[in-house]
């Protein structure tokens, strides 16, 4: 528990350091704090007794976020892969908790419908070179978005949708659409409560039990 709340606080002081340093500088203690939020997030999920899973999409998105820290275009869609990495891990963690409940099922179309929506609009103004792994990546963001709210519920559900926003936010400054001032602000703010969320939902919502082979040939008349 000690170990648990210490890596928590750990955490959320290297996100303040990390947000104020967008704000209102220095840069370099933004490029100090970065490259810990992760880290600290997935060690306090680990200690806490989270799947696996669950931390193998916290350090995919670590390694997505060092990535991006360079600038480059190749370290750029390597960042990028390693985000999808995560989100896989994200969904493959959501299978352990059962079935989606009907009524959350009907999220389903809003959830395309946004997926479709947001790449036709930044489709014209995206490079070339990116409109089809941004569409691509877009899609599986927001089918884990989907996976979140309706495996987890909605804690992990606004973590999604705030990923959803906050990737969605990167992508419009890619497409050089006009940004809100300290742009890189936000989009932090909205990822790292993203990924806390998402952590949260995980480690509160209940786990489908699972039938061992033994049990089901105990069963079998």
């Amino acid at each position: 528990m000690r170990a648990s709340r210490a890596l928590l606080t750990a955490f959320v002081l290297a996100a303040a350091v990390d947000l104020v340093a967008l704000a209102v500088g220095p840069h370099a203690a933004h490029l100090a704090a970065k490259p810990l939020l992760m880290l600290l997030l997935a060690a306090y999920a680990g200690v806490s007794g989270a799947p696996r899973l669950l931390v193998a999409a916290l350090l995919c998105g670590w390694g997505g976020d060092v990535l991006l820290m360079s600038g480059a275009d190749l370290a750029f869609m390597a960042g990028m892969a390693c985000f999808a990495a995560g989100h896989v891990c994200y969904l493959l963690l959501f299978r352990g908790y059962g079935s989606p409940r009907a009524r959350t099922t009907l999220l389903a179309p809003l959830y395309a419908l946004t997926a479709l929506v947001i790449v036709v609009l930044l489709w014209p103004d995206l490079p070339a070179g990116l409109r089809v792994p941004v569409a691509c990546y877009s899609t599986l963001l927001t089918v884990m978005a989907y996976g979140a709210a309706t495996r987890l519920g909605p804690v992990a559900g606004l973590g999604g949708t705030l990923f959803l926003l906050s990737d969605t936010l990167l992508a419009t400054g890619i497409a050089d659409w006009p940004q809100l001032p300290h742009p890189g602000l936000w989009v932090m703010i909205t990822y790292l409560a993203a990924q806390f969320l998402l952590v949260r939902g995980a480690l509160g919502a209940r786990r489908a039990p699972v039938t061992s082979y033994r049990e089901v040939r105990s069963t079998t008349p």
